[in-house]
């Protein structure tokens, strides 16, 4: 294997397990991201999330939800297909922290109440793909042994 960065980057030993966390996790961001983009799944789209933002002072609340939502629907899929995973696990840990710290900490961790519970299990999912990389079974994994074949 050469040292290169993208080789770095697809690089994975994980084996198999990484599959039983990009699946569900892919599928629930991606919704989460619809919900957010298009207004999927009763979500209230750019338009609506954004103004939710903003009313919690994240402003520009639409750009603030594009950003969010984007991360999630496209890291989502990202995961889903195991493609660039490190990456976008990176980019959604990060959505998770902005999440649990501006919406969900003051309400405490369970989500009964609106608090961190969930946001802090995604947040703990996307830290371990970041870690592992994306597995066997992935775009990743496929790109990285044509890579090495070379």
């Amino acid at each position: 294997m050469t040292n290169r960065p993208v080789d770095r980057l697809l690089a994975t030993d994980a084996g198999w397990s990484p599959l039983a966390l990009r699946i569900p996790v892919g599928i629930i961001f991606v919704a989460h991201g619809a919900q957010k983009l298009f207004g999927a799944f009763g979500g209230y789209g750019l338009e609506g999330t954004g103004q939710f933002m903003a009313s919690m002072g994240l402003a520009p609340g639409y750009l603030m939800a594009l950003l969010a939502g984007s991360s999630e629907f496209f890291g989502g899929l990202a995961l889903l297909f195991g493609v660039l995973v490190r990456p976008a696990a990176a980019a959604l840990a990060l959505t998770m922290l902005v999440a649990i710290f501006s919406v969900h900490i003051d309400k405490g961790l369970f989500m009964d109440k609106n608090g961190y519970e969930f946001a802090l299990a995604l947040l703990a999912a996307s830290v371990s793909l970041l870690i592992s990389g994306a597995g066997r079974l992935s775009v990743d994994a496929a790109l990285a042994a044509r890579g090495t074949a070379r």
